[in-house]
């Protein structure tokens, strides 16, 4: 019994050293204070921005799924723990007899809690680790020394949802919301997409407010919300750009704005510094190295879970704290499907398998993808495919410089594959077909699909070129293509110099991935039991 007692009690401390709210060896605590600063610089006088943490959300019963946070919560503050809110002040304020710019609002340390559940930072620690002077329990937030923000003139907020699953891990953090859009304003009864044509309104004149219109006429397609609203109707049925503008007038003014938020740390975020560059390249070569072992140990008769398995055991051999985003791993037809994430073939025969997989570090996360034979051998129309889409992903991978916009590389990797299919037979010239039916790009960080404009590239965006082409059963071209999917996605590093290929290090070409699958995997000696 001694002995029990014994190892509980040095798992209980493990666990309480291992369950960080923070990560010690990333980034500083200064790097954090210094993007506030930027964000608070960027806002406008005499407001204040309100960010919460994000919600617990339950798995099943009383099991939750492994908390993260709100990832611009986190970009802002380093904190990885829930009930949780941020304000910041546009000019220094006083509260609670203290002059400052900047508070945040945390749960307490709890004994209890922290022995099932991990180490708080608590008060005191979010002072220390974290670098905040001005440290607040959560129900401070809501009690007799609240913030008056009547006092704003706008208050920066994103869309505050409704539906907090309503566990007792999250009532903390409900109260807190509750709270603030009783005593914000908040807008209660307009739907978010409402709020943002409004927002288009205010900004139109006479010149453009037909142009509006026709965005407001798009958007009723797909939100019925927008149908309904009577200024939105008043706005579009008006007889001249004149009436237009009165109707603008009359507009209802708040001033919770619920999108200059997002668009300040849409900039932010969108470049990265040299920080963020570091991790970003060390999740991708995680990944990269997950790709390489794959190659190695992938043979017909494997499942697609055993595939993952191998991938995400290499992550966690490294030390990566999770996968970025539910990993794909598609054999055959399987790999037409864009999200696939099933993966329960359990028999893998002689067929290409796409793997979409990135290892998450230190919050930041790689989105890599390669596609291998799973015999070592790419067969003729395998191979074709395969060729086509690496030379629309070359020429891609080559735009991506500084001021090159994603509509560019977009445009130029599709007109590679839609000339290639041609050749092949697979479409006629002119022909639409959905054998590409996604993006070439998107900016990759703390989110798989990270903040950032689609303009033109700025140096230390780091984005995804991953052209593909996807040749679903039945598809209305020679059975030889069917069930062909290919895609070939790495991270790609914006420099003065040009492109860097942070996930370069998982073969590409045909001729290296087929040498690659002929050396010997270190799992081919691991036999476990037969289930009986």
């Amino acid at each position: 019994m001694k002995n029990i007692f014994v190892l509980l009690s040095v798992f209980l401390f493990s666990l309480s050293i291992h369950a960080q709210s923070y990560f010690e060896d990333a980034l500083s605590s200064d790097w954090h204070k210094e993007r506030r600063a930027i964000l608070r610089s960027k806002m406008p006088a005499n407001s204040a921005a309100v960010i919460f943490n994000n919600p617990v959300k339950n798995r099943s019963n009383d099991v939750d799924y492994i908390y993260h946070p709100n990832t611009d919560f986190y970009y802002l503050t380093g904190l990885r723990e829930p009930n949780a809110v941020l304000v910041i002040f546009s000019e220094k304020r006083e509260l609670n007899g203290i002059l400052s710019d900047e508070m945040i609002y945390v749960q307490p340390r709890d004994p209890m809690s922290e022995m099932w559940n991990g180490k708080r930072l608590g008060v005191e620690g979010v002072k220390e680790k974290l670098g905040f002077e001005q440290v607040y329990l959560f129900e401070e937030f809501t009690g007799d020394q609240q913030i008056d923000f009547s006092s704003f003139d706008k208050i920066l907020s994103f869309d505050l949802s409704d539906d907090i699953e309503g566990s007792s891990a999250n009532a903390d953090l409900k109260k807190m919301v509750a709270s603030f859009k009783t005593s914000s304003g908040y807008p209660k009864e307009v739907a978010p997409i409402n709020l943002q044509m409004y927002e288009m309104i205010r900004a139109s004149n006479t010149d453009n407010a037909a142009n509006v219109v026709q965005i407001i006429n798009r958007a009723k397609q797909r939100y019925p919300e927008v149908e309904d609203d009577p200024v939105l109707k008043d706005f579009v049925n008006a007889d001249s750009p004149e009436q237009r503008m009165e109707v603008k007038g009359k507009l209802p003014q708040q001033k919770v704005d619920l999108f200059l938020l997002t668009e300040i740390m849409e900039g932010l975020r969108e470049v990265k510094t040299v920080e963020e560059q570091e991790l970003m390249r060390a999740a991708a070569r995680i990944s990269a190295i997950g790709q390489i072992e794959v190659m190695k140990a992938a043979k017909p008769g494997m499942s697609e879970r055993e595939i993952q398995g191998i991938h995400e055991f290499i992550y966690k051999r490294y030390g990566a704290e999770d996968v970025g985003y539910p990993s794909i791993v598609g054999a055959g037809n399987n790999g037409c499907i864009l999200h696939y994430i099933e993966n329960d073939m359990e028999h893998i025969s002689d067929r290409l398998l796409l793997m979409d997989l990135g290892a998450e570090w230190k919050g930041y996360t790689a989105d890599v993808t390669r596609t291998i034979p799973v015999n070592g051998t790419f067969n003729e129309e395998e191979k074709a495919i395969y060729e086509l889409v690496l030379k629309s992903q070359d020429a891609g991978i080559a735009l991506s410089k500084i001021g090159v916009d994603f509509a560019t590389i977009g445009t130029e990797t599709r007109r590679i594959i839609d000339e290639g299919l041609v050749e092949l037979g697979i479409i006629k010239a002119g022909q639409r077909h959905t054998y590409f039916p996604h993006g070439t790009s998107h900016h990759v960080g703390l989110d798989v699909h990270d903040r950032g404009a689609r303009g033109p590239l700025k140096e230390g965006a780091i984005i995804t070129v991953e052209p593909g082409i996807y040749i679903p059963d039945g598809s209305d071209c020679d059975p030889k293509w069917w069930g062909i999917a290919v895609r070939i996605e790495d991270d790609i590093l914006v420099t003065k110099e040009g492109p860097v290929n942070l996930s370069g290090d998982a073969p590409r070409t045909v001729a290296a991935i087929e040498q690659m699958m002929k050396i010997p995997s270190v799992l081919e000696e691991w036999v476990l039991p037969e289930l009986k």
